[in-house]
């Protein structure tokens, strides 16, 4: 993954826990790296080493650590300079998601080593989404029903999402069925 993510794990942790905290997941994940580079690659396994040493300092289930995550990347993200790619991907919550794939497509001009994770969106009836999650890395559907929540406090959009189908349980991909509804 890039730095950018790990860069933004640190900032999360620092921002609600403090920066002894993130010195000490930093320590039980045997990371030794003082500053990410946003736009340098660094191994997945380091990555998930820091999800995990933070669920054991924070005695938390990895999956809330994911979920809580994937909220905080979306104001991250569009406060550190993505902002306008965000804006180009939809002003609803069906139109950003559906345009997931896009937004990956323009972002991986600045990243050429990213691997992004593939998105379809479907409308199953009125203020309901079914969401197809495909990715070559698994544990992170946690992080994708954080990513929904984060985009509906984006949009403006109160949302529910309940996870369908796993990766974990032997299912090709991971599904989620969006309700919503537009303040």
């Amino acid at each position: 993954m890039y730095g950018l993510v790990n860069k933004a794990i640190h900032d999360m942790v620092c921002a609600r826990f403090g920066e002894e905290t993130w010195n000490e997941i930093q320590g039980k994940a045997e990371v030794e790296i003082d500053t990410f580079i946003s736009m340098e690659s660094y191994p997945d396994d380091l990555t998930h080493r820091l999800v995990k040493a933070a669920s054991q300092v924070l005695n938390l289930p990895a999956s809330a650590i994911m979920q809580a995550f994937g909220e905080f990347w979306v104001q991250y993200t569009s406060e550190e300079g993505y902002g306008e790619l965000m804006a180009m991907s939809g002003d609803t919550l069906p139109e950003f998601l559906q345009n997931l794939d896009d937004l990956h497509t323009r972002v991986g001009v600045s990243f050429p080593k990213l691997q992004p994770p593939s998105f379809a969106c479907e409308e199953l009836e009125e203020q309901t989404l079914h969401l197809h999650y495909h990715s070559h890395r698994d544990g992170l559907a946690p992080m994708v029903v954080g990513l929904v929540k984060g985009l509906g406090t984006h949009l403006n959009t109160d949302v529910e999402v309940t996870q369908t189908q796993s990766k974990s349980d032997g299912a090709d991909h991971d599904e989620f069925t969006i309700q919503y509804n537009p303040n």
